[in-house]
């Protein structure tokens, strides 16, 4: 029997055993649905912090890359070759944290203002409403006794308040203490991803050469190449998209806030910016600014909150138009029914880290089964439909009359 007809049956008894055990797979898993779920939660669980650890280190690569790139790129001193990754990792999260201190300066204390101009102007607000309802409801004697009993007075629910405390201390304890667990958990897991990053970060080159080799011993040249061609694709989608939000949120708070400078609406730097910020969340973050900001602008003047809900809405059809199909849409090449339907779906499962990255992670799906789709068709010899375009024909240039010589 030929060598090529044994090596033939040999990939097809493979292809067979790999059938089998993936349906066994399956129908084990379906059977145990509820335990495999809860394996499965256990083990996210268990590499919570290396998630989180990986997670930092791969945004913050994309700085570290950066200024890697532009620490004296054309030096050859050795010193200068051992000092660039770790000076470029310090400056790296010096900037994130510098970034995030200013955020918190800008939104925090203009907030905590709105909030206290809320509540000085609820209590007459209220009487106001009252004294003018009562004055329009004379034929009704009934409602204009209740309405003018009705009174907002903030010691009395202080008072109120107090009471149910007191009454409910045990379980307000144990909630304040499956908070202070929670919050202690979240910061304790933070910290530790933290320290991943770093290590991360910084055996980056030996981490990746330790995984090349890895996958060329254990595994066949061609699943090399297909898993090499998989995080190729990953890594430019997921580089571009957080790149593309970036650029795309400081243009659309850096819009927000000279529109509002101009139209002379209040928290103007605080609006920008919870616009901005909120705008890293595909489709629904600028929505989630606009509604708080509108809110808190509320508290000065009802008629500059609608003018703002106005002018948001506008920038925000430019932006879904113009802005974001260039800077974010054209890079993670996703058409914008599947962005809407990688936010809804990714937001249902995960919450906002899903919103935030189920756009890339569909991305890179769709990218990926379009190449395999257009291997396909080139193996069947079927064109696809950019190839039966017609292409235009140039236009022919008009001959020119030969001038007639006297």
């Amino acid at each position: 029997m030929p060598v090529y007809r044994l090596n033939m049956e040999k990939q097809e008894i493979k292809r067979y055993l790999f059938i089998a055990f993936l349906a066994i797979i399956v129908c084990v898993t379906v059977q145990n649905f509820s335990v495999c779920a809860q394996l499965l939660l256990l083990l996210m669980n268990a590499l919570k912090t290396l998630i989180i650890g990986f997670s930092i280190a791969y945004i913050f690569n994309i700085i570290m890359t950066f200024l890697e790139k532009h620490f004296f790129p054309k030096s050859k001193s050795t010193t200068v070759d051992k000092l660039r990754r770790p000076v470029c990792m310090i400056c790296t999260f010096a900037i994130t944290i510098a970034v995030i201190i200013l955020i918190i300066r800008i939104i925090v204390p203009e907030m905590a203002n709105a909030f206290g101009v809320l509540y000085d102007e609820i209590p007459p607000t209220f009487t106001a409403a009252r004294d003018y309802v009562t004055t329009k409801l004379k034929e009704y004697p009934d409602i204009q006794e209740k309405i003018s009993s009705l009174e907002f007075d903030w010691a009395k629910i202080a008072e109120k308040a107090s009471k149910i405390l007191t009454t409910g201390l045990t379980g307000i304890l144990s909630s304040a203490v499956g908070i202070i667990g929670g919050v202690t958990s979240a910061i304790t897991n933070t910290v530790i991803g933290i320290i991943f990053a770093i290590y991360f970060l910084a055996r980056k080159d030996k981490l990746i050469c330790d995984i090349k080799r890895i996958r060329r011993a254990y595994f066949s040249d061609i699943f090399s190449a297909k898993s090499s061609k998989l995080l190729q694709v990953a890594d430019e989608t997921f580089r571009s998209f957080f790149v593309g939000q970036f650029i795309e949120a400081i243009i659309l708070g850096s819009l927000c806030f000279i529109g509002m400078k101009i139209l002379k609406l209040p928290y103007a730097a605080m609006s920008a910016t919870l616009v901005g910020v909120t705008a890293f969340i595909p489709i629904v973050g600028a929505l989630i600014g606009a509604v708080v900001s509108a809110f808190i602008i509320l508290t000065v003047s009802p008629m500059k909150a609608l003018i703002f809900l106005i002018f948001l809405m506008i920038l925000q059809q430019a932006e879904g138009n113009i802005i974001y199909p260039k800077v974010v849409g054209t890079s993670v090449g996703l058409p914008s029914i599947w962005t809407l339907a990688a936010v809804t779906i990714g937001g249902g499962l995960f919450g906002i880290p899903g919103m935030i990255l189920g756009v890339p992670l569909t991305g890179t799906l769709y990218k990926l089964s379009f190449q395999i789709l257009e291997k396909r068709e080139q193996e069947l010899g079927i064109a696809s439909p950019e190839e039966k375009k017609p292409v235009k024909k140039p236009a022919k240039q008009k001959k020119q009359k030969p001038v007639k010589k006297k």
